[in-house]
C-alpha cells in the first residue's frame, strides 16, 4: 500500500505541475505541427509539372502535325503557332515558352531552356514518339498502303508489362515521420523529470523524514519509480492519440505492439533519469548529463530532419542513438508489418533499464538516507 501511496503522490504532483504538462504534452504536439507542415516538401514522392506552354513553326503541308497537337493538348501542352517574325529560339530564351519546334519537310528541331529540364525532358520524349508513329506509316504507305488504317486501329495487347508495387503507399509522410520521432523522443526527455524524483527530496530535505517513517528505502524507490512510469506513459499515450486523430498521423494497424515498444523506451528513459542521478555527486548535474545525452541522440537519431542512408563515422554515430533503433523499429511495425524488428528495440531498452536500476539500487543501499 505504501508504494502505491507513494506512486500515486507521484502522478498527481506531475500532473498538477505545468510546466511537465507544457513539456510532455503541448511542446511534443507543437512541435509535430510546425516541422511537419514546414518540410512537408521533402517528403513528397511525386512531381508537378505545370501546363507547359511550345511555341511552334509548321511549314510542311499541316497534314500530320496537326494531329499531334490536338491530341498532347489533352495533356496539358499547350501549342502555339508563331508568326512569320517571330524568333521562336529567343522566345525560348526569355522564358516566354518552354520549348519551340519547327516543322519541315527534313524532320523536326526542337529547342528547349535548360532552365526548364523537366518540361524539355517531356517535350523530347512526346516528340520522339510522334516521330517514330510517323515514321512508321510512312514505310507503310510505300509498302503496303491500304493497311495503314489497321495498322493503327486493331486492339493492343496491354498485358506485356505488369506492374505490382509491394509496398503501394506505404512510406511515411510529414506528418507521419514526425508524429513517430518527436514522441519518441519526448520519451527520451522524460529521464530530466526522472532524476529529480530522489535528488528533489534531498534538495528539499525531505529524504530524512521519508526515512524516519514506518516506510521501507525499496518502498520509496519503487513507488516514485512507478509513478514516473505511469505519468510518463500517459502523457505519451495521450500525444499518440491526439497526433493519430487529429493530426491524421498513421500509426499503423498493430498500435499494441507499437506502444508494447514505446513503453520499454519509457522504462529505459526513467531508470536512466533515476541511474544518473545517483552516479551524480551535485543535484544540477544529473539534468546537465540528461540535457546533452538527450540532445546528442536526437540530432543524430532524425528527430529533427531525416537522415537518409548515412555512411562511415557518420553512420556508427547515429547507430549510437537510441533513437535510432526506436524509430526504426518503429516505422519497420507499421509499414513493413515486420514484428521482429520490435526485438532489438525491446532488448536494448530493457537491458539499459535494468543496468540503470541496478546502479541505483547498488547506490541506495549503501546510502544511510536517500
Amino acid at each position: 500500500m505504501n508504494i502505491l501511496n507513494i506512486a500515486w503522490k507521484g502522478i498527481k504532483t506531475d500532473f498538477r505541475d505545468t510546466r511537465t504538462l507544457f513539456f510532455m504534452l503541448l511542446f511534443p504536439i507543437l512541435l509535430m505541427l510546425v516541422l511537419g507542415t514546414a518540410l512537408s516538401n521533402t517528403f513528397t514522392t511525386s512531381l508537378i509539372v505545370d501546363d507547359i506552354d511550345v511555341l511552334y513553326k509548321d511549314t510542311t503541308n499541316g497534314e500530320f502535325f496537326p494531329h499531334f497537337i490536338n491530341e498532347v493538348e489533352k495533356s496539358g501542352l499547350h501549342f502555339t503557332k508563331a508568326a512569320g517574325s517571330t524568333d521562336g529560339e529567343k522566345e525560348v530564351k526569355q522564358g516566354t515558352y518552354d520549348g519551340y519546334v519547327e516543322v519541315t519537310d527534313q524532320g523536326i528541331q526542337l529547342y528547349v531552356n535548360n532552365g526548364t529540364s523537366i518540361e524539355g525532358t517531356i517535350l523530347q520524349g512526346m516528340l520522339a514518339s510522334f516521330v517514330d508513329q510517323y515514321n512508321i506509316t510512312s514505310e507503310i504507305i510505300k509498302v503496303a498502303p491500304e493497311k495503314l488504317e489497321s495498322a493503327f486501329t486493331r486492339e493492343k495487347p496491354a498485358d506485356f508489362i505488369k506492374e505490382t508495387s509491394l509496398l503501394p503507399d506505404q512510406q511515411p509522410g510529414s506528418m507521419d515521420y514526425y508524429a513517430i520521432v518527436i514522441t519518441t523522443m519526448i520519451i527520451l526527455y522524460g529521464a530530466m523529470s526522472a532524476s529529480s524524483l530522489i535528488v528533489s527530496e534531498r534538495v528539499r530535505k525531505t529524504g530524512d523524514r521519508l526515512i524516519a517513517s514506518p516506510v521501507l528505502k525499496s518502498e520509496i524507490f519503487i513507488g516514485k519509480v512507478l509513478g514516473s512510469l505511469v505519468s510518463n506513459s500517459i502523457c505519451i499515450v495521450l500525444v499518440l492519440l491526439f497526433s493519430k486523430l487529429i493530426f491524421k498521423a498513421n500509426w499503423g494497424d498493430h498500435l499494441g505492439l507499437v506502444f508494447l515498444v514505446l513503453l520499454t523506451e519509457v522504462v529505459f528513459a526513467v531508470s536512466m533519469g533515476i541511474g544518473v542521478s545517483f552516479l551524480s555527486k551535485t543535484s544540477a548535474g544529473p539534468k546537465v548529463i540528461i540535457m546533452l545525452f538527450v540532445q546528442l541522440s536526437s540530432f543524430f537519431g532524425g528527430a529533427y530532419f531525416k537522415i537518409e542512408n548515412p555512411e562511415g563515422i557518420f553512420k556508427l554515430i547515429t547507430d549510437l542513438s537510441p533513437l535510432t533503433w526506436m524509430n526504426t523499429a518503429v516505422t519497420k511495425i507499421i509499414y513493413a508489418n515486420d514484428f521482429a524488428a520490435a526485438i532489438p528495440a525491446l532488448t536494448i531498452n530493457l537491458s539499459g533499464a535494468m543496468l540503470f536500476l541496478l546502479v541505483a539500487i547498488v547506490s541506495l543501499q549503501r546510502r544511510e538516507g536517500i
